[in-house]
């Protein structure tokens, strides 16, 4: 985040840029609604799936703040939020969830969020959450105190090498997680099957792992919910 932004210079604001990431319109819309009355002037820009936020982030380098939902197309759990603090760490990032436990918090915090807002939130912490965030605090409701802040190993470890992959190799990964083929990926993609195959080799090296399975299984360790993953075909 540029300290300069949103501060006035030769008589004129520079406006906040905000990235809202959230697959469902109406509250995409109330979200931007509520950040233009914080911040007057924010540019806010939406996407509705994680490849279309990643696609987002490379075309607004200079963004002073992300809204990230957990739940979208192409993430699963905080894998999302794991590779994005990985790749633009000078990014703050304020987690939207209809989640409102204790324990999602403290690792949505753990894994490097600024702020964590609840789905139910009124339009007044929303603003509330922005301005703070964008002020170098970390931000969350007081009836969610999150206490210690704190990965189990196995999940940071995993988190770490998630944050190691490149953009492209994350869409990957989360196509995999969703049980899609490499046929059916390079389609999504627009890229040849060999492409994809050499992706596959780069995120098994970088995950540790040797197979599909163990990749979508490596991904599971940042789901909110730990449901059992059906054994995945392996390609050649």
């Amino acid at each position: 985040m540029d300290p300069a932004r949103g501060a006035v210079t030769d008589g004129a604001t520079v406006p906040r840029e905000v990235l809202i990431a959230d697959d469902h319109p109406l509250y995409r819309d109330a979200l931007t609604s509520a950040v233009q009355g914080a911040l007057p002037g924010a540019q806010v820009h939406g996407a509705d799936s994680v490849p279309t936020l990643l696609a987002l982030i490379e075309a607004h380098p200079q963004a002073d703040l992300l809204l990230l939902d957990l739940h979208m197309p192409g993430a699963r759990g905080f894998s999302a939020l794991a590779h994005i603090r990985g790749q633009y760490p000078g990014l703050p990032i304020v987690v939207v969830s209809a989640h409102e436990e204790a324990a999602v918090v403290r690792r949505a915090l753990a894994h490097g969020a600024s702020g964590y807002l609840a789905k139910s939130a009124a339009g007044e912490d929303i603003g509330a959450a922005v301005r703070a965030v964008l002020a170098g605090e970390v931000w969350v409701p007081a009836t969610m105190t999150p206490g210690q802040t704190e990965l189990k190993p196995d999940e940071a470890a995993v988190a770490a090498r998630i944050a190691e992959l490149t953009p492209q190799q994350f869409r990957v990964l989360g196509m995999i997680a969703e049980g899609l083929l490499n046929k059916q990926i390079a389609y999504e993609l627009g890229v040849s099957e060999a492409t994809i195959k050499a992706h596959m080799t780069a995120i098994m090296r970088k995950l540790g792992v040797s197979n599909r399975t163990q990749v979508a299984l490596a991904a599971s360790q940042l789901a909110l919910d730990q449901t059992p993953l059906p054994l995945l075909p392996d390609e050649d």
